[in-house]
């Protein structure tokens, strides 16, 4: 067949001669993929829909020195960098995804979604 890889074996030329056996490198002749992609096509994505994924909710941030960690205890308070009211963050694989602001739902803490983030480019700088 034609669309078959082809190898063409070839001696390295920086092996040192002073090891008992030679590397061969072998160069592959692959054919080209064909223009259609298999991710364009519709209802492939529905094998992932049920995949579990964690979402973290960030409140905010504050540094502190070691030694005034160390000394933290029942009762100590870190004063966070986010003022009350500032949306929270949602982060999806550590990757910042919305923006949400605290509920309280029965008797459990949640978050009320008040922006989906646009998608950051891979070339963006990381935002934390």
């Amino acid at each position: 067949m034609a669309d078959e890889p082809t190898a063409q074996p070839t001696q390295t030329a920086d092996a040192p001669a002073a090891e008992a056996g030679t590397v061969e490198v072998s160069q592959a002749d692959l054919p080209e993929a064909p223009p259609t992609s298999q991710a364009a096509r519709p209802g492939h994505v529905d094998v992932l829909l049920d995949v579990k994924m964690s979402v973290e909710v960030r409140l905010g941030r504050v540094e502190t020195q070691v030694r005034d960690l160390l000394q933290l205890g029942p009762g100590s308070v870190l004063k966070l960098d986010k003022p009350v009211g500032e949306p929270v963050d949602l982060y999806l694989g550590g990757v910042p995804f919305a923006k949400a602001q605290i509920v309280i739902v029965g008797d459990r803490l949640g978050v009320k979604v008040q922006e989906i983030l646009p998608p950051r480019s891979a070339a963006s700088p990381a935002a934390t």
